[in-house]
């Protein structure tokens, strides 16, 4: 792989500061990257090569001049495709959305244009997010860059994917379970989950308050980056004046010493893979070694929490709303999957949902009492590897019990790989914080990065793209 790919935005930005690297060199690398290896893994649905080399050859006069428009400017950076860009169509993964371009940004993505990034490509989803794979009628399936065997993960698994491989060092994905968190874990990388109500979600946004936008990225850095960028109101023009917005890179290399961080093996009584549960150990000792109180913990307020359900009959509900007005015609062209979650949504009864948002609330308040115990949480991300594509095996297919509390109650949350497994297919680190504790989270997420060195690059290299590929896009 060469460098200039596998940069890091901050080392994208200093180049571009030094005039000793250009934002139309740098896009026109990622591009060439997402040419000869999307072939193999399908994470790239949508690609607005003019627009993004129009925007660099800007990018490049912009800094030439010594006058960038943002933090960002020149900066690579994909949108997952449940999130509009202007110019670009919404499909969600779904034969049933329109193909039409949108006429606007929504609030996050019209933050990072304003700070300067070039919005060069959508990346693959499951049908509007349904579940903890990527694949779909509309795009097919998408594949781990560790192993194409195997999935990276959903939903935003063409956002992660991009990320490892080089096609831009940022990605805009969404969460409404563990959907950054899972593919970042799987495809090893860092995905960042803020606190809600952190970043606006403009149409990503759900009746149920599920779901909210967040970064995955090579670094945590560049998560701590993009995730300040976007954050603030919609409609705010975060870089015309003297107020930036909080730069959520400030103290992130501040010490971890002295910190209370729970630690929870095996949360809600999961039985977490040998292999994964060892890499999470390692990196204990580190943050140990860092000086923090690190202290073995059941987490009480989540011993029922895979027996309640309360994820999954919310789920359940949101997506036999999201599709009570599709006709007939266009039900059939639905996944067979989310065509089951409505039907399984539309069987709930009031009585069932407003329990499940009872259970929610009190969960919500028993873990802002855990917190103020504890600073930080940590967990494995998930407690298995990758499945094989395609499909998604029984076993999986439920709330995910690692990660999807933590929408929930609202609470940040990053994935951090922590090591490789016994199958050399990456692992992660989740470390949870407090409602509004993101910049904590952060920190504690770089201590650890930093102790930990480089984590490697997946092992799919550019001469592959040229051998056979395997399934993909449907034709």
């Amino acid at each position: 792989m060469s460098d200039i790919e596998m940069l890091t935005t901050n080392q994208l930005v200093a180049g571009f500061r030094r005039l000793t690297l250009s934002p139309v060199e740098v896009m026109c690398a990622v591009l060439d990257r997402a040419t000869r290896l999307d072939t193999r893994v399908n994470c790239l649905c949508g690609i607005d090569e003019e627009g993004a080399l129009t925007a660099a050859r800007e990018a490049e006069d912009r800094w030439a001049r010594r006058s960038p428009c943002g933090p960002l400017d020149g900066v690579p950076v994909s949108v997952k495709d449940l999130v509009a860009v202007r110019g670009m169509p919404t499909r969600y993964g779904s034969f049933t959305a329109s193909a039409d371009v949108e006429d606007f940004d929504a609030p996050a993505v019209a933050h990072l244009r304003q700070a300067g990034a070039i919005l060069f490509g959508k990346t693959t989803t499951s049908e509007f997010g349904n579940k903890i794979v990527t694949d779909s009628p509309l795009t097919g399936v998408t594949r781990n860059p560790w192993d194409t065997r195997r999935s990276p993960g959903g939903s935003s698994g063409g956002s992660a994917v991009a990320v490892a491989l080089g096609m831009g060092p940022l990605s805009l994905a969404t969460d409404g379970g563990g959907s950054i968190r899972i593919p970042a874990c799987w495809s090893g990388v860092v995905g960042f989950k803020p606190s809600f109500g952190l970043v606006p979600e403009g149409s990503a946004s759900s009746f149920a308050a599920l779901s909210t936008l967040g970064p995955i990225a090579r670094c945590v850095e560049d998560a701590a980056l993009m995730v300040g960028v976007m954050a603030g109101p919609a409609g705010a023009d975060r870089f015309a004046g003297v107020d930036r917005g909080w730069d959520y890179r400030k103290g992130l290399a501040e010490s971890i010493a002295g910190l209370r961080i729970a630690f929870s093996p095996q949360p809600a009584g999961v039985r977490v893979d040998p292999s994964i549960a060892a890499c999470v150990g390692k990196a204990m000792w580190l943050l140990e070694a860092l000086g923090a109180h690190v202290e073995e913990v059941k987490v009480r307020p989540l011993a029922g929490y895979v027996e309640s359900r309360m994820h999954s009959i919310q789920w359940a509900v949101l997506f036999a709303q999201r599709v009570r007005a599709m006709s007939a015609a266009q039900r059939a062209q639905l996944d067979p999957e989310v065509r089951e979650l409505a039907a399984a949504g539309e069987r709930v009864s009031t009585t069932i949902f407003v329990d499940a948002l009872a259970a929610r609330h009190t969960l919500a308040q028993e873990m802002e009492g855990f917190f103020d115990e504890y600073d930080l949480l940590v967990t494995p991300a998930f407690h298995v590897g990758p499945p094989e594509v395609p499909g998604l095996p029984e076993a999986l297919r439920m709330a995910p019990p690692l990660t999807s509390w933590c929408n929930q109650t609202g609470q940040p949350a990053v994935s951090v790989p922590c090591g490789l497994t016994h199958e050399g297919l990456p692992a992660g680190l989740q470390i949870i914080g407090a409602r509004g504790a993101d910049a904590l989270v952060l920190r504690a997420a770089r201590a650890y990065e930093s102790a930990r060195g480089p984590f490697a690059a997946p092992p799919l290299v550019p001469d592959l793209a040229a051998s056979t590929a395997p399934e993909g896009r449907p034709s």
